[in-house]
């Protein structure tokens, strides 16, 4: 199909219609409203389920509810409202249905505001709601990107009976780039033999995440532990530029990385060694690369640029040992940084390693003198 001119917003709705979402629950919140009012005029057109609830608390038990029969089934929201949708997330990962949450991001913490941060990468990674679990969550930087891992996210969650996030600051979603949009896929006829589809003379299906006795729950935890791991060895995903012989190494994800790579180019064309690693997946988060490149003999440091006060960072770190360098620069608030400030971060570093390598000459020609 050819490429057309899409917002953020509305290329991740579309995808998410082409892929078969058959159900929409969600409330408003800048910035990513005009996913909730497309999805507002499609659904309905296609005979397919969408409701604007009440408040995000409603909306993301409505979205449990329709996960446990099956059907594919969305919610958005933005930063505060992702927070309050945290316990339904909890209850959709301990009863195991599949269900994709898109985040679209803004400045926090509290009300905050509606410009553009990262400040959620705590949120989704780390914890998602109480318990031990983790979603796949996926970070696009591109709105074609968005579009694909859209897409993905419905298949991924089918396969593993899993909650997937899709994560993306508020400039990828307000922003209007030439994309392509996938074909329409079928919506499926039969229901997966866990879904709850009423009285069908067949044995009863369950879904539940209550589990009162300790060794009945350890259980349901060691299940969905080992479920992690598939996902781990599975579907790790990221994109790299110019790391093989790079000195420097930069980490970022989302817009962050649309900026970052903008450095790296120009850094590059003046003849600096520097590279870009851009996680997709920020859970499972591809450490073991991360661990490799570090391995590398090129490979001296590594800085991290994010729109918030350091949270991937500690993920970069965990990845790659405290003792190896590991710099940081970031933007806060919705402030989203620029590609001068992160050459000039670079630059910095490269200045460091320039007067090490000459006290190193000294003190050798010192000691060459002393002898």
């Amino acid at each position: 199909m050819p490429k057309q001119l899409l917002k953020g917003n509305v290329a991740i709705a579309e995808a998410a219609v082409r892929a078969g979402c058959q159900a929409y629950f969600g409330y408003p919140i800048t910035p990513q409203t005009e996913l909730l009012e497309h999805m507002a005029l499609r659904m309905p057109e296609l005979g397919r389920a969408f409701l604007q609830a009440e408040s995000e608390v409603a909306a993301v038990n409505m979205v449990y509810g329709a996960a446990t029969t099956g059907v594919r089934v969305m919610t958005s929201s933005s930063s505060p409202g992702i927070s309050l949708m945290q316990e339904g997330f909890s209850y959709m990962a301990g009863s195991e249905v599949p269900a994709v949450v898109v985040d679209v991001m803004r400045g926090g913490p509290g009300l905050g505001n509606i410009l553009p941060s990262q400040g959620d990468y705590f949120q989704v990674t780390k914890s998602a709601g109480h318990g031990d679990f983790h979603p796949i969550v996926l970070a696009p930087s591109t709105v074609q990107e968005a579009i694909d891992l859209t897409v993905l996210a419905f298949d991924l969650a089918e396969k593993y009976r899993t909650l997937v996030f899709v994560v993306a600051d508020g400039t990828i979603g307000q922003m209007m780039e030439p994309a392509e949009l996938p074909p329409m896929q079928p919506v499926p006829e039969s229901r997966p033999d866990w879904a709850l589809t009423g009285a069908r003379g067949r044995p009863r299906n369950i879904n539940t995440s209550i589990y009162l006795g300790a060794r009945e729950m350890e259980e349901a935890n060691i299940r969905l532990q080992e479920k992690l791991r598939r996902i781990t060895a599975n579907e790790i995903r990221y994109a790299e530029q110019e790391v093989d012989d790079a000195e420097v190494i930069v980490v970022a994800f989302g817009t962050a990385a649309r900026v970052a790579q903008t450095a790296v180019q120009r850094l590059r064309k003046e003849g600096l060694p520097v590279g870009l690693f851009r996680p997709i997946t920020l859970w499972p988060f591809p450490e073991e690369r991360l661990a490799q490149l570090s391995e590398q003999e090129a490979t001296k440091r590594f800085i991290v640029v994010e729109m918030n006060a350091g949270q991937m960072l500690l993920d970069v770190r965990a990845s790659v040992g405290r003792k190896f360098p590991v710099h940081f620069h970031g933007r806060m608030g919705g402030v989203v940084p620029l590609p001068n400030e992160v050459e000039e971060e670079i630059r910095a570093l490269f200045a460091l390693d320039d007067n090490h390598k000459m006290q190193m000459t000294m003190e050798g020609s010192n000691g060459n003198r002393r002898h």
